[in-house]
């Protein structure tokens, strides 16, 4: 039991929002076949399976993830397939990443078909990770701009959170420093961690300043 609460307690909030809002997304604008930018892992594949006809996970030779779930291997900036390949695309947590967002777009945009669609996740506040390749945060004026200049039209930029989530997450993550050594396996800090998000969730419900927001969901239209 207490396993399960130390693997599963951290960051449990922020992953139930985004993946619902993903699902949502899903179902409104994604069909036909689906480029997958950075899968890593492909954890949206059974998410996204009832909207489209194919979900193909493109990521690079070094990753760390597990590679069993990759088809093509290549990187934001070349992926190896033909112009116009793709119905839709998607790219999670990944622009932060890249050194040159700009060209990683102009990628995403030359293997879509025209009037294509892609959603994107990017951080807004959130801590340094994946170091030393963690470069970028974006505001919703600085998405906007990237997305237009590469041939996007932007349909959506929403706010995944409001100060609340925000600060109750980085605060999880921030008191996990802790959870090590022989402290790794009592409850306590996770307990206390499941006990922030669901207070943070409640307060984020009544006072959502979405200028507080960690991330950034995009939704935008190949012109």
């Amino acid at each position: 039991m207490f396993g399960i609460i130390n693997s599963s307690a951290k960051n449990i909030l922020v992953l139930g929002i985004f993946q619902r809002e993903l699902k949502k997304k899903g179902r409104e604008y994604l069909s036909g076949r689906l480029i997958d930018i950075g899968c890593g892992t492909k954890p949206y594949y059974d998410l996204l399976k009832p909207y489209v006809t194919e979900h193909v996970g493109v990521d690079h030779e070094a990753t760390f993830h597990d590679k069993s779930n990759i088809d093509l291997f290549g990187t934001a900036y070349e992926i190896p397939v033909d112009n116009e390949a793709f119905d839709a695309a998607i790219c999670t947590a990944v622009l932060e990443h890249l050194e040159e967002p700009e060209l990683a777009l102009r990628e995403c945009c030359r293997v879509l078909k025209s009037g294509g669609i892609t959603i994107y996740s990017v951080p807004f506040i959130w801590h340094l990770h994946e170091e030393p390749r963690d470069f970028y945060r974006y505001s919703k004026y600085g998405l906007r701009y990237l997305f237009e200049k590469t041939g996007f039209d932007v349909l959506e930029i929403i706010p995944l959170s409001g100060f609340w989530v925000t600060f109750g997450q980085l605060l999880v993550y921030n008191i996990y420093r802790f959870h090590r050594g022989p402290l790794r396996f009592i409850p306590v800090i996770p307990i206390i961690g499941l006990v922030v998000q669901g207070v943070s969730y409640i307060l984020d419900r009544l006072d959502k300043s979405t200028q507080w927001t960690w991330m950034y969901m995009i939704v935008a239209r190949k012109r």
